[in-house]
């Protein structure tokens, strides 16, 4: 069934690209950055386009391409810009569409928007991507706790990292939501090694 997931997270550089990589593989899903601030020659769509290796998926190209690696609404100011929540059409396809988001839940669009409310405007699940670190308890909290109380629907937890399941159980146990997969934390990440994360957790997706 054709869904859309969008996949944020409790900070920036926390793991939601990689994240992405493996929902795409395992749902064999299109994929869709809607703002990219940064790194344009290494974009995070390009980066899922390496390590995707079925032949279904599509990606799809950015609504805005910012060259400042900063906030949306900071890298488009400084560019001369200003982004609008109509700014953003949903690509066109008959797949589940796993959409990446930019920094963590209230990172800035604009003066009045953050990123979250792309997930609210398409009627998309939440997967929350997290970490085991000093703090990351109540980051992933606060994050959940922010999602219920505005409505938005979270399919599950992704975690990235070393494995802590004394404090993963808990959480579950705390919000109620399930843990869709673990992801060791690698400095190199290649296809191989995202298909068999993708094996391991597709029947979580369900």
């Amino acid at each position: 069934m054709r869904q859309n997931i969008f996949v944020t997270g409790i900070d920036t550089d926390i793991g939601k690209t990689i994240s992405s990589s493996v929902l795409v593989e395992a749902l064999e899903a299109d994929y869709w950055k809607p703002v990219q601030c940064g790194d344009l020659e290494k974009s995070d769509s390009m980066k899922v386009s390496q390590l995707v290796t079925n032949q279904t998926s599509t990606i799809h190209p950015e609504t805005h391409r910012l060259k400042t690696p900063a906030s949306p609404h900071l890298a488009a100011e400084r560019e001369g810009l200003k982004i609008s929540l109509e700014d953003f059409t949903l690509p066109q396809t008959n797949r589940t569409l796993i959409i990446e988001g930019a920094g963590g839940i209230l990172v800035p669009l604009n003066q009045d928007n953050t990123i979250i409310e792309l997930a609210k405007k398409f009627n998309a699940e939440v997967v929350l991507v997290t970490k085991n670190y000093l703090g990351s308890l109540n980051h992933t909290l606060l994050s959940i706790d922010y999602l219920k109380r505005n409505n938005l629907p979270i399919k599950g937890m992704i975690f990235n990292g070393k494995e802590n399941n004394e404090l993963e159980t808990f959480l579950v146990k705390k919000t109620g939501v399930p843990i869709l997969a673990n992801i060791p934390w690698l400095d190199e990440l290649t296809p191989e090694m995202v298909k068999e994360m993708a094996s391991l957790c597709k029947g979580n997706l369900k």
